[in-house]
């Protein structure tokens, strides 16, 4: 009967120590994420060199659980990795024009993240996002006419709508200081917007701008083309895809 009740003695002090300690250690998880902070700044510095200045803010919501929103905008400019677009179209005309192109954009992306590892901010994560694009677009547009080069002065408006899924993992550097890596984020999503241009047009005009506008070729859209004897006018719809990749810098406080 004693070694009974020996043996129900030191159990109950083991299961207590042992929830002690568990307790401890996940009091201690908290604290530790308390007193880093649940914010998180950060810098993407793979965007800079494609004169991209992307900034976002994460936000803890739960134990691994955050909330982010990111905000990246470009300058208007040159066409940035334009030997990429020419290979994708594959086509000497539209990569003559391209020459030309200027091109600038704002986009913001709300996003929420899972962490697979044992808190938030740190560790492999599943990111499931959304992102809302603007496009500015200048082109002048050049044509022949009887061996004559015209230009015809477009601008316009391209907007965006993805949604996709990034997959990455955050580590802490030391102190307040995180390193973020967006492996890759596929996204899908539709397009939607229009560039024209305002200038007096012959019918042989009209035809050779014409002629010329429908070879121009948007990856995955679709484009229409109308000119007139006022201008033209090139509407672009339908589906649109991308890849979401990065390596940030930030501040956690």
């Amino acid at each position: 009967m004693m070694k009974k009740l020996f043996f129900l003695f030191a159990l109950g002090i083991a299961t207590s120590t042992c929830i002690a300690q568990d307790q401890s250690a996940q009091s201690e998880s908290r604290q530790s994420a308390g007193s880093d902070g649940k914010n998180l700044v950060k810098l993407n510095l793979l965007s800079l060199p494609l004169r991209n200045i992307s900034l976002g803010y994460e936000r803890q919501i739960g134990g691994k659980t955050t909330a982010g929103l990111g905000f990246r905008v470009m300058p208007k400019g040159g066409l940035p990795l334009k030997s990429t677009f020419s290979n994708l179209i594959d086509d000497p005309e539209t990569d003559r024009q391209l020459d030309e192109l200027e091109i600038g954009n704002v986009a913001f992306t709300p996003e929420v993240r899972f962490y697979l590892g044992a808190e938030a901010m740190r560790g492999f994560y599943l990111g499931p996002f959304a992102r809302i694009s603007s496009y500015n677009v200048d082109m002048p547009f050049e044509f022949d006419v009887n061996g004559t080069t015209q230009v015809m002065p477009l601008s316009g408006k391209l907007n965006t709508f993805t949604g996709g899924l990034q997959i990455g993992a955050q580590w802490r550097l030391g102190g307040k200081m995180y390193l973020d890596w967006w492996i890759l984020g596929p996204q899908y999503g539709s397009a939607n917007g229009s560039i024209d241009g305002k200038k007096t047009l012959n019918a042989q005009e009209q035809q050779e701008l014409r002629n010329e506008l429908q070879d121009i070729e948007v990856p995955f859209a679709e484009t229409t083309t109308t000119v007139n004897a006022s201008g033209a006018r090139l509407d672009i719809k339908g589906p649109w895809a991308g890849l979401r990749a990065g390596l940030c810098l930030g501040v956690r406080f």
